[in-house]
């Protein structure tokens, strides 16, 4: 049965009548644009930080094109993953689960985004930015998007192309990959481990109906939890790392040991919270804080 429907969908073509207009929309909405606002702010907070300068036009090519990988990235996960969308109620207004969008649409558009960004990436901005550009792409679309139906330890591999625009902005600046832009890659690898866990705890059901494989489906609850304390942990001496390499003061310091111990406390509480579900949404919220706190006291400390 599930089969036949998976079928059905695959082959069903657009069924709403849509003006120009609502099409433009969902052809941007397909590439997430949100998601890609704050990646191309942490690709921005990669050169700001690298030493040197890029010209102007240097610089809007390189967050042009990078905004185009992401995304491509994007589009052409929801081409693949159009299927089990309709399945999850936070995906199912999507434009292509939604069949408000022929998936043709979506495979073109993503496809052509990245054969367009990522040579332009290569050759206006310099080949290492380039090559990063392309990992990014390709483990999203082709290793982390389809691994999930098998395995969560997708979501290591997903963390690796959320990480890589802070070193691409570094890289861009200096034309090489430097251990100062590889703790800025640490910092959002570290987190996104941790903030995407508790998503999958309370949104457990909705994975699990879509034939998706999380951390407590698989592992269990402690399992997921354990290894939110962790890499809670790991960020907290990660995001230490960028004082000593130069790239923070004490303005910084201060706030990343707070706001470490506070989200690394957060992970804890996860052990004895009577409902998972209910400290697992506290916990994405205490991600999102973090994050911005964090990035706001760097943006202070170097003004």
């Amino acid at each position: 049965m599930r089969a036949r429907f998976q079928l059905e969908t695959t082959m069903t073509v657009a069924i709403r009548p849509a003006t120009m207009m609502l099409t433009v929309r969902d052809l941007i909405a397909l590439t997430k644009p949100r998601i890609t606002l704050m990646v191309l702010v942490t690709a921005a907070g990669g050169m700001w930080l690298a030493p040197g300068s890029l010209d102007v036009g240097s610089m809007a090519v390189m967050l042009l094109t990078t905004g185009m990988v992401v995304g491509a990235a994007n589009t052409l996960n929801c081409y693949l993953e159009r299927d089990s969308d309709r399945l999850m109620a936070r995906t199912a207004n999507r434009p292509l689960p939604d069949r408000r969008l022929e998936p043709s649409w979506a495979l073109i558009l993503g496809v052509l985004m990245g054969l367009f960004a990522v040579p332009t990436l290569t050759l206006a901005v310099n080949p290492g930015t380039g090559l990063l550009g392309f990992i990014a792409l390709a483990s999203y679309v082709a290793i982390y998007t389809p691994m999930k139906q098998y395995t969560p330890a997708a979501l290591f591999v997903g963390a690796l192309p959320g990480a890589l625009p802070p070193l691409m902005g570094w890289t861009a600046v200096t034309g090489s990959i430097d251990v100062p832009g590889l703790v800025l890659f640490g910092v959002l690898f570290f987190w996104q481990i941790p903030h995407f866990i508790a998503i999958s705890i309370f949104r457990q059901e909705e994975y699990e109906r879509a034939g998706l494989k999380v951390l407590p489906s698989v592992r269990g609850m402690r399992s997921a939890k354990v290894q939110s304390a962790v890499y809670a942990g790991a960020l907290w001496a990660v995001s230490l790392l960028l004082v000593p390499y130069g790239l923070a003061g004490p303005i910084y310091l201060t706030a990343a040991v707070i706001l470490g111990g506070y989200f690394f406390w957060m992970a804890l509480r996860g052990f004895k919270a009577d409902d998972s579900k209910v400290w697992a949404k506290k916990f994405f919220v205490a991600s999102l804080i973090y994050l911005t706190a964090l990035f706001a006291a760097l943006i202070i400390d170097a003004l």
